[in-house]
């Protein structure tokens, strides 16, 4: 996802964010069908620090 402009809670800076969004799939040859779990990670371009996101907090961030 495109970055999106904030200030890092770890470093103090405000610099570009980056979501990332993992899912786990239950797969039957190779073919997922059932996605099973989702989790959200928001990362800071200038340290590289990540921190994970509830949906509560992805919505938020959509907003």
């Amino acid at each position: 996802m495109p970055g999106r402009l904030s200030t890092c809670r770890y470093c103090g800076s405000t610099v570009q964010h980056y979501l990332e969004e993992r899912t786990s799939k239950f797969t039957v040859f190779f073919i997922p069908l059932i996605t099973l779990s989702r989790k959200y990670r928001i990362t800071c371009s200038n340290c590289g620090q990540q921190s994970s996101l509830s949906r509560g907090g992805l919505r938020a961030l959509s907003r």
